[in-house]
């Protein structure tokens, strides 16, 4: 379903000058969450939000004479839903699926610009549309595409790594679990993670319906806090549990029970780690 899924997607081409609309619809979500939310705080919860990368590498550009022109047009705009979400009390997710997806996933124009120097540009733009913003309640996502596939042609980690904890977020989160990238642990022993910085390692594959053992997350967590201290490991999944709609690699009940063993192994290596 996945594969006969994506043929049919057809993103949107950016034709004109990006311009701000739906404002209503971020209204509307943050309102949702916080009534779900019910009498728990937002700061226990996040929104989602793409980042300027993201959308000058989903929609292909026909208008701007350049991708930084492009990126800055997007920051411009996505600066004001960053600024809802903080103001609203919820932490921002930016999701990044370009950094890496860009280097083996083309949109319908063919190889676009260097990976990295588009990575690089991207980062600029991101942190101008974050300026202002308080990096404790930002946390940046970067992931090679949460689709049920082989992912042997995934760029390593240790290739886009580099500008990431330069933006002006608090949080870096990356996965950390499935079978193509949990060896990636030993990249952060040697990277310098920034003192402001804390890392959430996903420590729950979501492509698959086996649900891991909680010694095994316990066993995950217990890595990163030998590397950058464990005080500032946050444990999460890898992805979300569904990209698309109808685009489901894990049954709804097995994501449960996921997540259930995912707060039994943060309990066990927290009692060992403190």
């Amino acid at each position: 379903m996945g594969e006969e899924l994506l043929q049919r997607i057809a993103p949107p081409v950016t034709s004109e000058p990006l311009s701000a609309d739906g404002h209503d619809v971020v209204d509307r979500e943050i309102s949702d969450l916080r009534a779900a939310l019910g009498e728990a705080s937002p700061d226990q919860a996040f929104i989602s939000a793409v980042t300027p990368g993201q959308v000058a590498y989903y929609h292909p550009n026909r208008y701007y004479d350049s991708l930084d022109s492009y990126l800055k047009a997007a920051a411009d705009l996505l600066a004001a839903e960053y600024r809802a979400i903080i103001a609203a009390g919820f932490n921002l997710q930016l999701d990044s699926p370009d950094a890496a997806m860009a280097h083996h996933f083309i949109i319908s124009d063919g190889p676009g610009p260097d990976p990295l120097d588009r990575l690089e540009a991207s980062t600029d733009a991101l942190n101008q549309a974050l300026e202002g913003l308080p990096p404790e309640k930002i946390r940046l996502h970067v992931c090679w595409g949460n689709l049920a596939s082989p992912h042997h042609k995934d760029v390593e980690l240790s290739r886009i790594i580099e500008p990431i904890p330069r933006t002006r977020v608090g949080f870096v989160y990356v996965e950390a679990a499935n079978p193509r990238h949990e060896h990636e642990w030993q990249l952060w022993e040697q990277i310098a993670l920034p003192d402001d910085k804390a890392l959430i390692p996903g420590v729950i594959d979501t492509n698959t319906n086996r649900v891991e053992h909680p010694e095994l997350v316990a066993q995950r967590i217990e890595r990163f806090a030998r590397c950058v201290g464990k005080e500032r490991v946050i444990a999460g999944t890898d992805c979300g549990f569904e990209t698309f709609v109808g685009m489901q690699s894990c049954a709804p009940g097995v994501a449960w029970l996921k997540l259930r063993s995912l707060s039994e192994g943060v309990r066990i290596a927290s009692q060992r780690l403190w």
